[in-house]
């Protein structure tokens, strides 16, 4: 009566027509149509460092093996350059001579590393990896030469050579070996070379037994 007051006046501020209206319960719309929220990504941080596949056991002294190597290598490098600044020999002929003979070295020290998983076993060089199926093995024997190695073939023509050390200090890659050879010869095809890994799973269960008995004080 006194007062001219519109029925909708208390929600002028809601209209949406008016560029200028704050809606309630949020901050006002951008005026170019951007988005009004910003989403924050809760998500956990990716993982830092290598990332290993599940299932895969690695030789656990390859990394230490790897490390003498290299120091074996920049030893042989820093002796021979020391002894050319010594007698003031050193030129860069000679110091390229010394580093490709470290290079050299390092290629002859380099360890072979050794991974297993599920129904197989990898050994990789220095220019390339070899792999064979555990459990599709078809022959097991004792390499020639001067350094013991085991010797595995498998029904798809895959041959690798694996240090037999690498085994016995490693349980798990052993454990794995033997599961597949085990499959291998249930399914009749693992033929030649039960009688190694057995002798070799003797060998080495007498070892620890022995390592056992010692710490307890019982031998």
């Amino acid at each position: 009566m006194g007062c001219d007051r519109t029925p909708h006046a208390d929600h002028a501020d809601d209209d949406p027509d008016d560029p200028d209206s704050t809606p309630r319960g949020g901050p006002p719309a951008p005026a170019d149509g951007g988005l009004a929220w910003i989403a924050f990504d809760t998500a956990a941080p990716a993982p830092t460092g290598p990332v290993r596949a599940p299932d895969v056991t690695v030789d656990r002294r390859w990394t230490s093996d790897r490390r003498d190597a290299v120091c074996c290598a920049l030893a042989l490098l820093a002796l021979v350059g020391l002894v050319d600044v010594g007698n003031g020999s050193l030129t860069p002929a000679r110091a390229a001579l010394w580093a490709l003979l470290a290079l050299l070295l390092y290629g002859v020290l380099h360890p072979s590393r050794v991974t297993a998983g599920p129904g197989w076993l990898a050994v990789r060089g220095l220019w390339r990896t070899r792999r064979v199926a555990t459990d599709l093995l078809v022959s097991v024997r004792h390499g020639d030469g001067l350094q013991p190695r085991l010797v595995l073939r498998d029904a798809l023509g895959n041959r690798l050579e694996v240090d037999p050390k690498v085994l016995s200090d490693n349980p798990l890659i052993w454990h794995r070996l033997d599961t597949g050879a085990r499959h291998a010869r249930a399914n009749g095809l693992l033929r030649t070379g039960t009688t190694v890994l057995q002798g070799m799973g003797k060998q080495w269960d007498a070892t620890e037994a022995r390592a056992v008995f010692e710490v307890s004080h019982l031998d």
